[in-house]
């Protein structure tokens, strides 16, 4: 039998959460990291396959090198970089060491794992990296202006990743997950509340991750917003602007 080894970032709720679930119901051998120690103790019990728990802080770039360190022998095979979060704001008023470490959890730790990662995979010729963006990535968003620029900057280099594993003729699948409104913790630790009726996280995290074995690129579940993205190619990026801010705005709880 082939074990097929997953690493999760952010697995303790949310999208995390769910992919760890889909995979343990696969039979894949599981590393779950996330900050709170007690949910991954909880979550470790409740999962049908071998799981390891790793607490971390992915602010911190020190702990996501050591991370690295920690699971860089355990030959994963899936990458998925999950942590994150948001905060909702004029620019002017939103704290800026909240920002920061948004910005170090969202991109930097991303781009860490990815890198040291991918060079693991390309060395052995197999492996999936499936990085979690959002469809915030596709345009600039008033009101949480930081948040979106860190989902563009995941969902831009996941797909200049991909064609790249593509020129070098890699068996390494980069996929980017760029969902609308998920019902998860985001809203609570951004301050926010959902102007339209977010998608389940148990469909999103099944749906990604067979389009992820199915070596899609970009992965947006939803028809709605699929076709929000498609449209949006078609109208002024002031327009857009005036748009995410009207939407935006109906998110203050």
């Amino acid at each position: 039998m082939i074990y097929i080894k997953a690493l999760i970032t952010g697995a303790s709720s949310g999208i995390g959460l769910d992919i760890a679930k889909y995979l343990a119901s696969k039979k894949y051998e599981l590393i779950l990291v996330a900050r709170n120690k007690e949910k991954l103790e909880k979550i470790q019990e409740s999962l049908p396959t071998k799981v390891t728990i790793i607490v971390a802080d992915l602010s911190i770039e020190q702990k996501v090198k050591e991370l690295y360190v920690l699971t860089k022998k355990e030959n994963i095979d899936i990458l998925v970089n999950n942590a994150g979060y948001g905060d909702f704001g004029y620019f002017t008023d939103t704290d800026l060491n909240k920002e920061i470490n948004m910005i170090n959890t969202n991109i930097k730790a991303v781009h860490i794992l990815t890198k040291a990662f991918l060079k693991d995979m390309e060395a052995k010729n197999f492996g999936y990296i499936l990085n979690v963006a959002s469809s915030a990535a596709f345009q600039p968003g008033p009101l949480m202006s930081t948040y979106y620029a860190t989902k563009s900057y995941v969902y831009q280099l996941s797909e200049a990743l991909y064609y790249e594993e593509k020129k070098k003729k890699k068996n390494v699948q980069v996929s980017v997950l760029c969902p609308g409104p998920v019902d998860t913790n985001f809203n609570n630790v951004a301050g926010v509340k959902f102007g339209v009726k977010p998608l389940k996280s148990s469909y999103v995290a099944k749906y990604a991750i067979d389009k992820m074995f199915k070596k899609k690129m970009l992965i947006i579940p939803g028809f709605g917003m699929r076709m929000s993205k498609f449209f949006s190619r078609f109208v002024s990026d002031k327009f857009m602007l005036r748009l995410v801010h009207k939407i935006q705005k109906k998110k203050v709880k």
